[in-house]
């Protein structure tokens, strides 16, 4: 893979693959993100509420994604950073988090990329669906 100070339009980052969600995932996310719905770990309240299990927490997926472009670039150098939720991830969903460079700019003196991501399961459903700019750092830093 090219370094970020070489990517261009149509450049794929790392993917990053997750092992299966299991419930120990959805609870240690609740503790880790303080969102303690129970429909994410009390199965007897999900089926309550017309699911057949529980299932994650949207966010999971999303600091899957973000953990993808902190695994490529610093923290520091995202300027931002969005989704759309686009489907529930099951437990044993086996996510995979990929983006996608999809335009460079210059903005405020800073040299950008605009980047296309996506997590998606096993079988190449969208989970979630985003994008997000971050710095390129000038020659030298």
């Amino acid at each position: 893979m090219a370094s970020i100070e070489t990517m261009k339009v149509g450049d794929a980052l790392p993917d990053l693959a997750k092992p299966p969600v299991n419930r120990t995932t959805l609870a240690l996310f609740c503790g880790a993100s303080n969102d303690h719905n129970p429909i994410h770990v009390d199965i007897d309240f999900a089926r309550k509420a017309g699911m057949d299990d529980v299932f994650a927490h949207g966010m999971l997926s999303m600091a899957y994604l973000g953990q993808m472009l902190t695994n490529w670039v610093p923290q520091s150098a995202i300027r931002s950073f969005g989704v759309r939720f686009g489907a529930i991830t099951h437990l044993g969903d086996e996510i995979t988090c990929s983006g996608k460079v999809v335009e460079t700019f210059e903005d405020g003196g800073e040299s950008h990329l605009r980047l296309e991501l996506a997590a998606k399961d096993q079988k190449g459903e969208i989970k979630l669906a985003g994008q997000a700019v971050v710095a390129v750092p000038r020659k030298g830093e």
